[in-house]
């Protein structure tokens, strides 16, 4: 038995819920939509969603669509976020209504859009908070950034999730091969 499928989902105050095809999760930030397959059915009883199967066939939807559900409910009340840190001389991010402008040595600087639904604050320059209420399309855009500039483990440059450890490698000696 699927150990996360079976725990139940606690509803917060001003989260509302809809099962049809699929499970429609609306609260102060938005809405969501999350997918049931097949042999999975939700059950909404005293304040807490209920997923559950009709088979062990589907025993690996169980846990994977209480996840999803879990995370659109805390979504949609409390939201997500994401930190990266930007390391490196000269290197700095900027952001104009929906647009976030970096500098990271390259030639040009860089324009990213930022999707709808996915909100960005920067501190100092150099520390990137994102906040969303969709924890995917969240998750994304934060590895999009990260690919900007990744970090680089000879010089310790690039753009990183805070906390992210980083290997320091030893470069090439200097005294060759005659």
């Amino acid at each position: 038995m699927s150990r996360i499928g079976k725990k139940p989902i606690p509803l917060p105050t001003g989260v509302k819920i809809q099962i049809g095809k699929q499970l429609e999760v609306t609260g102060p930030k938005g809405t969501l939509r999350v997918p049931i397959p097949q042999g999975i059915s939700l059950r909404q009883s005293d304040g807490r969603l209920e997923v559950e199967r009709s088979s062990d066939q589907h025993a690996a939807l169980h846990g994977l669509t209480r996840a999803l559900a879990a995370n659109a409910v805390q979504g949609v009340s409390g939201g997500f976020t994401r930190e990266l840190d930007i390391v490196g001389i000269g290197y700095r991010a900027d952001v104009k209504g929906k647009v976030a402008i970096f500098t990271l040595g390259y030639s040009h600087p860089i324009e990213f859009l930022l999707p709808d639904g996915v909100d960005m604050k920067i501190d100092k320059q150099t520390h990137l908070v994102l906040t969303g209420h969709d924890r995917q399309l969240l998750g994304q855009v934060a590895a999009n950034i990260r690919a900007l500039r990744k970090p680089d483990p000879y010089k310790n440059k690039g753009i990183r999730y805070t906390g992210e450890v980083l290997r320091k490698k030893v470069g090439k000696t200097g005294a060759g091969g005659k």
